[in-house]
């Protein structure tokens, strides 16, 4: 999506959206205007108020009038795209029980007779006529221009110290301009910060500026801010002034400034800073930077923009900086240097608001800064006081920079963006959003604009990237595809959304739900579903009710009643979320949600699903993940036409219902499973070609024969990337053969064009399938095959190294007590391999040399090995974990062939010998293992064999161990930062000698101690910050009553908590 600088007004996606309702309405018949005036005066209404929404969403924050003009025509737009779905869906579910569905006169009678019988649609028209009438008024202009005479622009001139938290980056910044290896594939080399509105781009770009070395290296400068009104022949006039003012030329002839420009630089070794890009029209930057290739190989553009796109289209990804935000300390210090208040004098009461008010920043140095000037030299707790109450955007523009400073990215979004960015506001600060999930609610209300054959879900797709590019949304700092969102952010997001979004989370804010609210969110943890009910009556035409458990390990127990209630109230639900809640069953009413596109009743206890739910035209997404005690899906599943997304992973489904090759618009089907039934089997999946993304298809042993799988037509769904494969037991196994399963693997592999085949994993449990299925898959090449599971299979399972595919990455054998490897030679692409209950034949486990490159292995329940032997070398390995293997008695060798282990775990293997063998081990960084007499026996295991460890967990062990104190002293290595102590039973006291050395120790966790009581020694460690103790009531109970004995030993520790609650 192109930067588009005039990002057009809130609301005029949605008007452009239900003039496409009103449109798709008046296709089925073009003399619908002509029998009903109603319908054009709606329709001329909406052409009409277009054009001023621009002015209007400018002049809303300086004219209440106009603010209120807004919100009441949202208000009215909502009720008319209410009648008209209401309208064209009960049209069209007439037509599809019609016996001629394309009759467009009985589409035609429907739509006229409920406009006659409703009498609704009158209403509606006047009160947006009424509306739309005052624009005149409020003098309203067609067109307009966001004001931007706050922004002043940028130089190059910086007080550094002035400036904090930004050294490391200034470093990496100046690393980035003086390596010139780049040279030789590009002659010029660009370097972007990208970053939200006022994280210090343009700081840090100054510092790098200004850099001595900088301005050694670098003979010719030039600082130049390009900002949004980026204009080619401007701004290469400008670079030309300031490189070369002798050379400037005051024409606006591109090719003659181009030439001059070209000349001053050539042979030159330049760094020019253009400050602030915004525009990301590729054609147009590889004419402006053309002269910049003619100058010195060393030179460089260093380039800031908060825009990722703009950064993506103008260098390569390895050159990006993206900057990141302050430390909390850091943010401190920006804010203290602006209030020209004193650490040294600062009372603490002032001290802590001033430090909350930071909290509100968030990072954002920009907001520190203008928080931070708002009473400059003011003392006053009373005064801070009010900052710290007040909302951020309550302030003006030219009080806080921030504020302008963020709106002025919001003004540039699309409307289509602006609308789903806004949707955000239903969620609470600190979310962690899946980006798939918000597609999908995204495309149930509505926010998605078709753009020629693209599918809504690849216009959200394109959306979402969009608002990640230009920082609306951060990548998450660990989880792979889920984002977070500033606080500031969010909080843009509610003062757009004012009273139309509403978050039910205290129960006090419920007087702010108010009539006008059609989106609502409930967290439950925070705010009780009775204070819900309540409210109910007023907001009635609520289009969105998303139940939000944020403590998603407890399920949220409301009655079914309350969730019957609340579905009898709501009749323009278009999204409904009860994901997590302790619910049994769906009441038929949910039929009569005709507007309804979304349901998700993920992790609930739903049992069955009624046939009224079929009644459900619009559904687009139905979840059901986790949903386990559900067996079978409605019979009138069929029904759901208009359904795209099913998601029935982890359920209890037996068997697929009949007519699923109704549902030809899913886009994406978690789960395939396959029934005994003909009308249950695979010539059902094989209707569902626009299937994209991923499918498991299971219980594989009902398929009879390979013409029955190819009849899945899996080669046709050019759209799927991942496919697993399930066969489960069979009562007929004896019947089973590898030939057949051979074939079948082979009907089912998913081409996509030229690509090879798709089979992603392979899932097999069963006796005869699991012989059966491996000797398939010797004679099968699944050339993408990435993951494979057997289990469950008695019978003797020789698996030779050489069959596996070379793909394979992921390998898990479970329950096969007489499976082996063949060592007949190397598998090199192999990373996880996990081993639970199996391999009784085996005694010593040699197989690891087999696979050089693994980097995780469980070993789990193998109660008849012995030993694990390596000769080679396994340099990958980072994660080693054994469980539950009574008879083992040594791995030393494992950890001495993996230079790189950082992860052990060693755990129910009361036979391990522990003591010290061979050079220490230095990578390793983490240690699980079970508290036991061989353990203590072997006092200086941790510190001499693994002195680097960081973090250290240690369990009780199942049996009475001897040992009533820890640590003896010399135990743990003195590098440790965390130690958790869980489930020793026995231990009655802590010993501070044996912790005295650990200098770096700052977390002590203590779990499950029943008779740990005492500390004995002077005190813990001075170096502790966190000391957490929880089931463990005694030592607990001393620390909570702050105990003289005890309390000395631990009250210099700065956070103390006991049984979740902070005592200190």
């Amino acid at each position: 999506m192109a930067a588009k600088f005039d990002g057009g007004a809130y609301l005029s996606s949605f008007i452009d959206a239900v003039l496409e309702n009103l449109s798709s309405l008046l296709e089925e018949d073009d003399s619908y205007l002509e029998r009903n005036n109603l319908l054009e005066r709606l329709q001329n209404c909406l052409y009409e108020v277009g054009p001023v929404l621009d002015d209007a969403e400018l002049k809303q924050f300086t004219d209440k009038k106009v603010k209120k003009w807004l919100v009441d025509l949202q208000d009215a737009l909502y009720s008319s795209d209410d009648y008209l779905d209401e309208l064209s869906t009960k049209a069209a579910i007439n037509a599809t029980q019609e016996d001629n569905p394309g009759n467009s006169s009985s589409w035609s009678r429907v739509v006229d007779s409920y406009i006659e019988d409703t009498g609704e649609l009158d209403r509606i028209v006047a009160r947006l006529e009424s509306v739309i009438a005052r624009k005149t008024y409020l003098r309203l202009k067609e067109g307009a221009k966001v004001d931007m005479s706050w922004r002043i622009p940028s130089t190059h001139l910086v007080v550094s110290s002035d400036i904090f938290g930004r050294d490391e980056d200034k470093e990496e910044v100046i690393k980035l301009l003086f390596d010139d290896t780049s040279h030789s594939e590009s002659p010029l080399t660009i370097i972007p910060i990208s970053g939200m509105g006022g994280i210090g781009k343009t700081t840090l770009a100054q510092l790098v500026y200004s850099d001595a070395k900088v301005v050694e290296k670098f003979n010719t400068r030039a600082w130049v801010c390009v900002a949004e009104n980026f204009d080619p022949v401007t701004l290469t006039r400008i670079i030309l002034q300031k490189i070369s003012p002798a050379s400037s030329l005051y024409t606006d002839d591109f090719d003659s400034l181009q030439t001059r420009l070209k000349e001053a630089l050539t042979g030159k070794t330049f760094l020019v800073v253009l400050d602030d890009v915004w525009d990301d029209r590729q054609d147009t930057w590889e004419h402006v930077l053309k002269p910049f290739q003619y100058g010195n190989h060393e030179s460089k553009i260093l380039l800031t923009t908060r825009s990722e796109k703009v950064a993506s289209m103008i260098a390569k990804a390895e050159l990006h900086y993206q900057l990141g935000l302050l430390s909390d300390e850091d943010c401190w210090s920006v804010f203290l240097k602006q209030t020209h208040l004193s650490t040294d004098s600062i009372n603490p009461t002032l001290e802590k608001i001033c430090k909350d008010i930071v909290k509100k920043c968030d990072g954002l140095p920009l907001a520190a800064q203008g928080l931070g000037g708002l009473l400059r030299g003011n003392s006053d707790v009373k005064s801070w006081n009010l900052i710290l109450k007040s909302e951020i955007w309550e302030f003006s523009d030219d009080t806080i920079k921030v504020v302008p400073a963020l709106r002025i990215s919001y003004y540039y979004l699309p409307s289509c963006l602006k609308r789903c960015f806004v949707y955000c506001s239903l969620f609470p600060k600190d979310y962690e959003f899946d980006k798939d999930e918000l597609i999908l609610l995204w495309m149930a209300e509505n926010l998605l604009q078709p753009v020629g054959k693209k599918t809504p879900e690849e216009v959200g797709d394109e959306y979402f990237d969009e608002l990640v590019a230009r920082s609306f949304f951060q990548p998450h700092s660990t989880q792979e595809e889920i984002f977070v969102m500033h606080d500031l952010l969010h909080d843009l997001a509610m003062f757009f959304a004012r009273e139309f979004c509403s978050m039910a989370e205290e129960p006090e804010k419920a007087v702010e739900i108010g009539i006008k609210t059609r989106h609502l969110s409930h967290i439950a943890k925070d705010y009780p579903i009775s204070k819900l009910l309540e409210v109910c009556d007023r907001v009635k035409h609520t289009r969105t009710f998303l139940e939000i458990n944020l403590e998603t390990w407890i399920p949220i127990n409301v009655e079914n009643a309350a969730c019957i209630l609340l579905l009898s109230q709501l009749k323009y639900l278009r999204t409904l979320s009860f994901k997590s809640i302790l619910l049994e069953s769906l009441p038929d009413s949910i039929g009569e949600l005709i507007h309804l596109r979304y349901l998700n009743l993920s992790e609930t206890n739903i049992v069955t699903l009624p046939e009224s739910l079929g009644r459900l035209y619009n559904l687009q997404t139905l979840k059901l993940y986790g949903c386990s005690r559900l067996k079978m899906l409605p019979v009138s599943m069929q029904d759901l036409v208009n359904l795209r997304h099913l998601d029935i992973r982890e359920t209890g489904l037996n068997e697929m219902p009949i007519g699923m090759s109704k549902l030809k618009s899913l886009q994406f089907l978690s789960d395939y499973v396959v029934g005994k039934h003909e009308e249950k089997k695979m010539r059902e999946l094989g209707a569902l070609a626009n299937l994209q993304q991923s499918i498991c298809i299971s219980h594989l042993e009902n398929v009879v024969n390979s013409n029955e799988a190819s009849e899945a037509r899996m080669s046709d769904k050019d759209g799927l990337d991942f496919l697993k494969l399930c066969w489960s037991r069979n009562e007929d196994e004896n019947i089973v053969d590898f030939q057949n399963e051979e074939d079948i693997l082979h009907k089912l592999q998913p081409h996509s064009k030229e690509l090879a085949p798709l089979v992603s994993v392979v899932s097999i449990e069963g006796n005869h399938l699991v012989e059966s299925t491996v000797e398939a898959l010797k004679q099968t090449q699944l050339s993408c095959l990435t993951c494979l599971s057997i289990s469950d299979c008695s019978s003797h399972v020789l698996f030779p190294v050489s069959a596996i595919p070379p793909s394979l990455e992921n390998f898990k054998i479970e329950s096969c007590r007489k499976f082996e490897f063949q060592m007949d030679g190397q598998h090199h692409s192999l990373q996880v391999l996990s081993i639970v209950n199996s391999c009784d034949s085996v005694i010593s486990f040699s197989f690891l040399d087999a696979f050089p490159s693994l980097i995780n292995v469980e070993i789990r329940e193998c109660e008849k090995v012995e030993c694990i032997v390596v000769s080679g070398s396994l340099s990958f390995l980072r994660y080693f974990s054994i469980k539950d293997c009574g008879s083992l008695k040594s791995v030393s060798k494992v950890w001495m062939a993996a230079p790189q282990l950082q992860h052990l775990s060693l755990m129910g293997c009361p036979e391990m010998d522990m003591s010290p063998k061979g050079d220490p081990h230095c990578s390793l960084r983490s240690f699980q293992v079970r508290y036991s007499d061989k353990l203590v026996s072997s006092a200086t295991l941790m510190n001499s064999q693994f002195p680097g460890l960081t973090h250290i967990h240690i369990w009780g062990e199942r049996e009475i161990v001897s040992v009533k104190s820890f640590p003896k002293e010399g135990w743990l290595p003195a590098s440790l930062e965390s130690l958790t102590l869980c489930g020793i039973r026995i231990l009655e006291t802590l010993e501070c000698k044996g912790l005295s050395h650990l200098n770096s120790l700052q977390t002590l966790c203590i779990q499950f101690c029943p008779k740990l009581e005492n500390i004995e020694g002077e005190m813990l460690p001075a170096s502790l910050l966190r000391l957490t103790i929880s089931y463990s009531p005694l030592l607990g109970k001393r620390c909570e009553m702050k105990d003289p004995q005890v309390w000395p030993k631990v009250s210099h520790i700065q956070g103390i908590e006991v049984n979740g609650t902070l005592i200190l």
